[in-house]
């Protein structure tokens, strides 16, 4: 029987710091987490039209040029704060980790969706919406995998050397110089590997394949630099935050207790 009360620690947790300090990374990791599970769910099930634009044709003609994102980039920016306050608080290993657990995440997804494939359904339920997300998932979760492990091993590395050389200083810095190129090879990655390999990426036949291909990495590249420009005000928060909340100092890594 469980004696303790809501406010006893548990007898592995060192002390209340301690407890304190890993609810913090659980909490992290488990958005983190989380959010790279929805993406092979979600993923290119739909895309959100940003803006379009018509290009002149003879005989009166435009070409539409549509700039969206796929619905399973919304939550992607939120992954590589995630790292960052991990890396910045917890250090290279476990930030490394938590990627690595996230493509175990992401297959166990892709798992439980190939068995809800395979296994019989019932005659009386309509699985064509499941089946659909299914084919979706299967179709793209080559490259996504792939530009997942590229983008957030880059952004741990690039976070660390940006770190090292400033010696603890320019906290936008490594935040943004990390983020920006991470999440650059991740959208080249991504939109690449899907078109060549996976699903074609670019329907519309009045548009050569380039340019769509172009827009397609434009797009989700524009809309990832704006939110990791916009992240870096709760990022220096969250930092000033953790820093008193943890007792821990990221810049000269020294508990303050």
């Amino acid at each position: 029987m469980n004696t303790e009360s809501d406010n006893t620690l548990h007898p592995i947790e060192a002390s209340e710091i301690h407890a304190r300090r890993e609810r913090v990374f659980l909490l992290l990791a488990g958005i983190f987490l989380g959010t790279m599970a929805m993406l092979n769910i979600l993923g290119i099930s739909r895309f959100i039209k940003l803006f379009e634009i018509q290009y002149p044709l003879e005989g009166g003609k435009f070409w539409t040029i549509t700039f969206a994102v796929a619905v399973g980039v919304l939550p992607y920016p939120i992954t590589f704060l995630c790292t960052d306050f991990i890396s910045e608080f917890y250090g290279r290993r476990r930030a490394n980790w938590v990627v690595t657990v996230g493509l175990i995440v992401n297959a166990w997804v892709v798992f439980i969706l190939w068995l809800g494939g395979v296994l019989p359904g019932v005659s009386f339920a309509d699985d064509s919406h499941f089946m659909g997300i299914r084919s979706l998932a299967f179709g793209a979760v080559a490259a996504s995998m792939l530009a997942y492990l590229a983008a957030q091993f880059c952004d741990v590395y690039l976070f660390h050397y940006w770190k090292r050389v400033t010696k603890g200083k320019w906290l936008w810095l490594r935040n943004n110089g990390s983020t920006m190129v991470s999440q650059m090879v991740d959208t080249v990655a991504v939109v690449l590997i899907t078109h060549f390999f996976a699903v074609n990426l670019a329907p519309n036949a009045d548009i050569p394949d380039w340019i769509e291909i172009g827009v397609m990495i434009l797009s989700g590249y524009a809309f990832k630099f704006v939110i990791a420009l916009v992240d870096t005000i709760p990022f220096y928060i969250g930092v000033k935050w953790l820093t008193g909340y943890l007792q821990y100092d990221p810049v000269t890594e020294k508990s303050l207790i």
